[in-house]
């Protein structure tokens, strides 16, 4: 089941306005990308991950809402709540789409008939379109629901797995990307079929362990599980300027800002992180990165002064500096005893009576001097409650 055109959907609910509008959601300026889109903006050739600059000279009539991530968790919450009260088991793959194993529900309520009566919940409960495609894997069903879209269900019985997928372009074979596509455009191979009748050896060779994959793909075969639960491993955030900028003392305040709000986020979810990477993108593109592996924490001043040591060895150009970015890894389980090597009681209920009033009051409710002056990063909620959700990127 795959929530369409979820944020700008969203959106429509909050203002009525926008409906039946060419809508791009994203980041307001020209350095912004285009997070969602609506339908109508699409026949204007824009898509998903387009700048904004470009997007608006495409749809010059396009409305550009930079949107809430706290408000589109809350509503996915609600739709995995009442997905999870129907459905026996299901996988959360990202913050609009779910697959649910109906596997022995026909002898009690027949699958597809469930599904589109869960369909319907959901749009009557939240006012949502949602689609769906069934069929005995994840890969089919899928490609069966973008073959759905938008607002519509598609049903592919057992055995016709292969003739479904035949006619349809490599491209829509979830795994096979751009670059992918583009290669095998190149060998002849357009469509699916053609994909179907190639010899697995001559994938394998020309794709590796990744070909075999696709050539199973292709031919309807999956055998990936229902994953109910996804532990999350890192969580991260990054920035993107609107002018490119030299100013270090400006860098190093967006950087204890992101860390801050990040090591909140790992607190509230009970999490400490054992690795600290950085990322910066120069005006040129060049993006480089560096990480550090460190003693289990979460509290804030221990992460800024390893991302602060991180920035110095890793900014040596002199360039100017477009994308900014901080990622904590290797996450586990460790709610408040933060660092019992190094901070001491008081440290340790400081940083709880700090998180008290952000949960109560918001994330900026409580925040460090120079993160007051970074505007931007902060969402109203954070936190969606799904241990698979990561935090989008904040771009300016």
């Amino acid at each position: 089941m795959d929530l369409d055109t979820f944020y700008v959907s969203v959106e429509r609910l909050i203002d009525s306005r926008l409906v039946g509008k060419p809508v791009l959601l994203g980041g307001v300026g020209d350095r912004g990308v285009v997070a969602s889109c609506s339908y109508e903006a699409r026949t204007f050739g824009v898509y998903s991950g387009m700048s904004m600059k470009m997007a608006r000279q495409l749809c010059p009539q396009g409305i550009v809402v930079k949107g809430n991530a706290g408000t589109y968790s809350n509503y996915s919450k609600t739709v995995t709540e009442i997905i999870r009260k129907k459905a026996p088991v299901v996988e959360k793959s990202s913050i609009d789409e779910f697959y649910i194993d109906l596997t022995g529900m026909d002898k009690f309520f027949g699958c597809y008939k469930l599904a589109s009566e869960l369909r319907t919940q959901i749009t009557k409960e939240t006012g949502l379109p949602i689609s769906f495609g069934m069929s005995t894997n994840k890969t089919v069903s899928k490609v069966a629901t973008g073959e759905a879209k938008p607002d519509n269900q598609m049903k592919i019985d057992f055995g016709n797995e292969k003739t479904f997928l035949a006619p349809l372009a490599v491209k829509k074979i979830p795994m096979i990307g751009k670059k992918t596509a583009f290669m095998l455009n190149r060998m002849g191979v357009q469509k699916i079929h053609t994909l179907q009748e190639m010899p697995m050896e001559l994938l394998e060779k020309a794709f590796g362990k990744n070909g075999k994959i696709m050539w199973q793909k292709a031919n309807g075969i999956d055998h990936s599980p229902i994953i109910p639960y996804h532990e999350k491993k890192s969580i991260s955030t990054e920035r993107t300027f609107m002018q490119d900028t030299i100013d270090t003392r400006k860098l190093l305040d967006f950087i204890i800002a992101m860390v801050e709000q990040l090591a909140y986020e790992l607190r509230y979810s009970h999490k400490v992180c054992s690795t600290i990477s950085i990322k910066l993108r120069y005006a040129d593109f060049q993006t480089v990165s560096k990480q550090k592996s460190i003693p289990y924490t979460a509290v804030d001043h221990t992460l800024i002064a390893h991302a602060k040591e991180l920035f110095g060895a890793l900014y040596n150009r002199r360039v100017r500096i477009r994308l900014v970015g901080i990622r904590l890894s290797d996450l586990a389980g460790g709610g408040h005893q933060i660092d019992l090597f190094a901070d001491d009681d008081k440290t340790i209920n400081l940083y709880k009576a700090m998180d008290a009033m952000k949960t109560r009051y918001g994330v900026n409710a409580v925040r460090r001097s120079v993160a007051m002056e970074v505007n931007g990063l902060g969402r109203e909620n954070p936190f969606s409650g799904e241990p698979n959700v990561v935090p989008a990127h904040r771009n300016a």
